[in-house]
């Protein structure tokens, strides 16, 4: 079985991401609806938690959208969770070293291969482990200048299937002023690295883009699934344009 974003990773890349941290399905639905092709659900900056995600993830189960959910760390109750009630990806945060990912990949696999515990939230997932496996994808979330330093080891983990660059947290990490996470040129020379680190292992860069204009600087050094925003920056921007035209500053 291939997960939706599986599936449209073979088909093109860049994939264009929206971000989801309230408890709302009309965020999704916009995103859906706009063309994005995978949106993805904060379990650690937001005002949601797993089992919240969970529920949201059976709630845009039909929409033509991929979903991956972002989780504080490795704790493989959480990862179950989600992936049994369908999300085609988990990002796990704050991952520093080869050991931390392998640790995320067994909590997303069965026995005796990892430490997954068998839920079937879905029905419609089926009760075939091998395909509940295949359509799980483990993201480790490079954003601390220790991980940088392991970026070869980490994405060498097997199973692995990509990484994902917090760009804030790198550049804090890195000493460098937040503001600048997409432009700075430290910043730049690491996102390349990173990007070549998994180019080399054959496995996806994955990357928080902030904004449209940061998204087209990643899709630029060849990373392949780049999220924009979240619903509230998408929510303000749309607002801030109709509050414009209705100004007439347009």
């Amino acid at each position: 079985m291939m997960s939706a974003l599986r599936a449209a990773l073979t088909e093109r890349t860049p994939l264009w991401g929206g971000w989801i941290t309230g408890p709302t399905v009309l965020g999704p639905e916009e995103f859906a609806r706009a063309g994005y092709d995978y949106v993805g659900f904060d379990a650690q900056h937001s005002y949601l938690d797993d089992a919240a995600i969970a529920q949201l993830l059976r709630y845009v189960e039909h929409l033509p959208i991929a979903t991956a959910v972002r989780l504080p760390n490795a704790d493989p109750a959480p990862i179950g969770r989600v992936l049994d009630a369908g999300a085609d990806a988990v990002i796990i945060a704050m991952i520093e070293t080869a050991e931390q990912a392998a640790a995320a990949v067994s909590a997303a696999r069965y026995p005796p291969g990892g430490v997954r515990s068998f839920g079937p939230l879905r029905p419609a997932l089926g009760r075939d482990l091998t395909a509940l496996e295949s359509r799980a994808d483990v993201f480790a979330m490079i954003e601390t200048a220790g991980a940088l330093d392991e970026v070869k080891q980490i994405c060498a983990v097997p199973g692995l299937a990509g990484v994902y660059v917090g760009p804030a947290d790198l550049a804090v990490s890195m000493g460098v002023d937040v503001t600048q996470a997409t432009t700075h040129p430290d910043l730049r020379e690491a996102m390349t690295r990173i990007q070549q680190a998994a180019s080399a292992a054959g496995v996806i860069a994955a990357a928080h883009g902030g904004s449209g204009a940061g998204g087209r600087t990643l899709a630029g050094l060849g990373y392949q699934m780049i999220t924009l925003a979240a619903e509230s920056q998408a929510l303000r921007c749309g607002a801030l344009e109709h509050l414009n035209e209705a100004r007439g500053r347009h």
